[in-house]
C-alpha cells in the first residue's frame, strides 16, 4: 500500500514540474500556434502522452489512461486555441474518435485484427493448437527450445509486425503453455522478434516505409547499408537469445516466470476466452495448426504484392516499397479464411455451424485489443492536433550544430517521441526527412561518391531510437498486437519488458556517442555487442547464477521429461524383474520426494 501512495506521489510531482517547465516555456493560451494549415506546438503537446503512459503504468489500467490522456489533449487544444466546448467534442468525438475508426488504413488493420482471431478460434476448435502442443511435448523438450523456437519462428516472419506478432503468438502459445513460460515473457518474446527484426529486413513493409521517407537518393539502398549501424535492433536479438539459453530473468519478468513455473501463467488477470479456446474435435492434427498457418503467410505477402503492383509489372523490391500493408492483409487474411473454412469442412474436422461461430468468437477475443488501438491512434492525433510533429523537429534542428553528438542525440529524440506518440514510422518519417536536409550538400553527389557515412549513421540512429520507442511504449501499435497475440494483460506486457528494453537502449545509446567519434562500422558494433554482453554478464552475477528462476526451470523441465517418460507404452516384463520394477519405483520416488523437499526450501528462501 504504501509503495502504491509513493507511486502517485512521485507521478503527481513529475507532472505538476512538468506543467511548471511549460508555463515557462510557453502559457497556455498560446501552446499550439497556427503556422497555415501546420500546427506548431510546445512543451504542452507531449503533457497528453505523459498522463496516459503514466497512468497506464500505476494503475495497470490502459482504457482509462488513455481516455484521460486523450481529454487533458483536449482541453489543451481547446484552451489555447479558443474553440470552447463545442471544439472539446470535436477534438475527442469528430477528429479523433470517428476519424480514425473511419480511416481506411486503420479499419484494414482492425480486419486483419478480426480475421486472425476467427483463424486461430478455427484452429483451437478443430484442434489443431492441441495437437501441435502434444507434437511439441515430444519434440521441444525444455523451456530453453520453447523460447527459441518462439524467437526463430518469430524471425522466420520479418514481412510485417503486425502479422508476425499475432501468428507468432498463436501457434507458440501451446508450447510455452506446455513449458510453463508466463504469458508476459511471451509477448516479449514475440515483441522483440517483431519490430526489431522487420527493421533490418530488406524485404518487408518496414523497408519501404523507410525507403518512401527519403528523396534524391535511392532508398533501398540507404536502407540495407542502415542495417549494420541499427545497434537496437541487433542488440535486442542478441539480448533475447542470451536470455533464453541462460534461463536469466530480471526486474518484474522475474515474479512472472517464478508464478508461471508454480502453475499461474498470468499472475494478474487472465484475459483468455477459455470457452472460445476449448477444442470441438479432437480429429484435429499438427497439419491442421500448420497448414493454416502457411496458408495464412502466403495469401498475406501475396496480397501486399498485389497491392504494391507485383501483377502490373512491378518487381519484388518495388512492389513491397510500393505496397499498402493494411489492405494487402486484409486481402490475404480473408482470402486464407475462406481457404481455411473449406479446408476445415472437407476435413470434417469442423461443422459449418461450428465454423460460422468461431467468427464471433475470433470478433470477441479482439475486442479489448481493438479498444486499445482505437485509444491510442485517438492519443496519436491528439497530440499531432497540439503540434508535437513540429516542436520535435524544432528541437532537433537547433542541435544540429554539435554533429559529434549528433547520432546519440538522434537516438534519444527518437526513442522518446516514439515512446511519446507510440509510432514509430511517424516518428521517422519526421525525423529522416531533418537528417537528409541538414545534410543535403553532402548528398548532392551520393549517386557517384556514395552515401556518407554519418549520414548512414544519423538515419540508423532514428530508426533504432524509433523502435525502441515503440517497443518500451504501451500505446504503441506493436506492443498492443503482442500482447493480443500473447493474450497478455497489456500493462503487464509492458512493465515486464521495459527493464529489458531499457537496458539495450542503454548500451545502444554509447553505441551512437562512439559512432560519433568513430565512424567504422566494424568499431562501432563490435563494441557495442562486447558491451551488451558485459552488461548481461554483470546483471547475471547481480541477480545470482543460482537464482529461482533457473533452479526452478530446471525442476519443471525434469518434470516434463518424466511425464514424457510416464505416457510411452511399457513394456512386457517377467515375474523375475518385477521386484527389481518395484525397488527402482520407490527410489524414484524417495529421489522426488527429496527433489520436491529442495524445491519447497528454495522457493521459501526467495520469497
Amino acid at each position: 500500500m504504501k509503495k502504491n501512495v509513493v507511486k502517485n506521489l512521485i507521478f503527481v510531482g513529475i507532472i505538476i514540474v512538468y506543467i511548471v517547465f511549460c508555463f515557462m516555456q510557453t502559457p497556455l493560451t498560446k501552446a499550439v500556434v497556427m503556422n497555415g494549415e501546420t500546427a506548431v506546438g510546445s512543451m504542452w503537446s507531449l503533457l497528453p502522452p505523459i498522463i496516459a503512459i503514466g497512468l497506464a503504468l500505476i494503475t495497470k489500467e490502459v482504457y482509462s489512461s488513455l481516455f484521460i490522456g486523450i481529454v487533458s489533449g483536449a482541453v489543451i487544444a481547446c484552451v489555447s486555441l479558443g474553440t470552447g466546448f463545442e471544439g472539446f467534442m470535436q477534438y475527442v468525438v469528430k477528429d479523433g474518435l470517428i476519424a480514425n475508426i473511419s480511416d481506411s488504413y486503420n479499419v484494414g488493420i482492425l480486419i486483419f485484427l478480426v480475421v486472425l482471431g476467427a483463424i486461430v478460434v478455427l484452429m483451437n476448435k478443430a484442434g489443431g493448437s492441441r495437437a501441435y502442443g502434444e507434437w511439441a511435448a515430444k519434440h521441444i523438450k525444455s523451456r530453453v527450445g520453447a523460447s527459441l523456437s518462439t524467437f526463430f519462428l518469430g524471425v522466420l516472419i520479418f514481412v510485417d509486425d503486425y502479422f508476425n506478432c499475432l501468428t507468432v503468438g498463436s501457434v507458440m502459445r501451446p508450447v510455452t503453455d506446455k513449458h510453463q513460460i508466463s504469458r508476459s515473457k511471451l509477448a516479449y518474446l514475440i515483441d522483440a522478434t517483431a519490430a526489431p527484426v522487420c527493421i533490418i529486413a530488406p524485404i518487408s513493409s518496414w523497408a519501404a516505409a523507410v525507403s518512401g521517407t527519403v528523396q534524391d537518393v535511392n532508398g533501398i539502398q540507404l536502407f540495407i547499408s542502415t542495417i549494420p549501424y541499427n545497434l537496437y535492433a541487433l542488440l535486442t536479438l542478441i539480448m533475447v537469445i542470451f536470455i533464453a539459453v541462460s534461463n536469466m530473468d530480471y526486474g518484474p519478468m522475474r515474479t512472472h516466470e517464478i508464478n508461471a513455473i508454480n502453475g499461474d501463467l498470468f499472475t494478474t488477470r487472465n484475459s483468455v476466452y477459455a470457452e472460445d479456446d476449448k477444442p470441438s474435435s479432437f480429429k484435429g492434427k499438427v497439419i491442421d495448426l500448420i497448414l493454416p498457418v502457411v496458408v495464412l503467410i502466403c495469401l498475406s505477402v501475396l496480397g501486399m504484392l498485389y497491392t504494391g503492383g507485383l501483377f502490373g509489372g512491378e518487381n519484388i523490391i518495388d512492389a513491397f516499397a510500393n505496397c499498402d500493408a493494411s489492405y494487402g492483409l486484409s486481402l490475404g487474411s480473408i482470402a486464407a479464411l475462406i481457404v481455411i473454412i473449406v479446408y476445415y469442412l472437407i476435413r470434417g474436422v469442423l461443422k459449418f455451424n461450428e465454423c460460422m461461430d468461431s467468427l464471433v468468437g475470433g470478433f470477441k477475443q479482439m475486442v479489448p485489443a481493438i479498444f486499445i488501438l482505437v485509444f491510442a491512434w485517438t492519443l496519436k492525433t491528439m497530440t499531432n492536433t497540439l503540434g508535437a510533429a513540429e516542436f520535435v523537429k524544432g528541437l532537433v534542428e537547433n542541435a544540429t550544430a554539435v554533429q559529434i553528438l549528433l547520432p546519440l542525440i538522434l537516438f534519444v529524440v527518437a526513442a522518446g517521441l516514439s515512446f511519446a506518440t507510440g509510432t514509430s514510422w511517424g516518428t521517422f518519417g519526421i525525423l529522416i526527412p531533418i537528417v537528409t536536409g541538414v545534410f543535403s550538400s553532402q548528398l548532392t553527389n551520393a549517386a557517384q561518391n556514395g552515401i556518407p557515412e554519418m549520414v548512414i549513421i544519423c538515419i540508423s540512429a532514428c530508426l533504432a531510437g524509433a523502435v525502441c520507442g515503440d517497443h518500451c511504449s504501451p500505446i504503441s501499435d506493436t506492443t498492443i498486437m503482442a500482447s493480443t497475440g500473447a493474450q497478455c494483460d497489456h500493462v503487464n506486457h509492458v512493465s515486464t519488458q521495459l527493464p529489458y528494453a531499457m537496458t539495450v537502449a542503454g548500451v545502444s545509446a554509447l553505441g551512437y556517442l562512439l559512432a560519433g567519434f568513430v565512424q567504422n562500422v566494424f568499431v562501432v558494433l563490435g563494441i557495442s555487442i562486447i558491451l551488451m554482453f558485459a552488461t548481461l554478464f554483470v546483471i547475471r552475477l547481480i541477480v545470482g547464477s543460482d537464482s529461482a528462476v533457473k533452479a526452478v526451470a530446471v525442476s519443471a523441465d525434469t518434470k516434463a521429461a518424466d511425464e514424457r517418460k510416464a505416457v510411452k507404452p511399457e513394456k512386457n516384463v517377467t515375474a523375475n524383474t518385477e521386484p527389481k520394477k518395484a525397488s527402482s519405483n520407490a527410489k524414484s520416488s524417495k529421489k522426488s520426494n527429496n527433489t520436491k523437499g529442495k524445491n519447497k526450501k528454495a522457493n521459501s528462501k526467495n520469497k
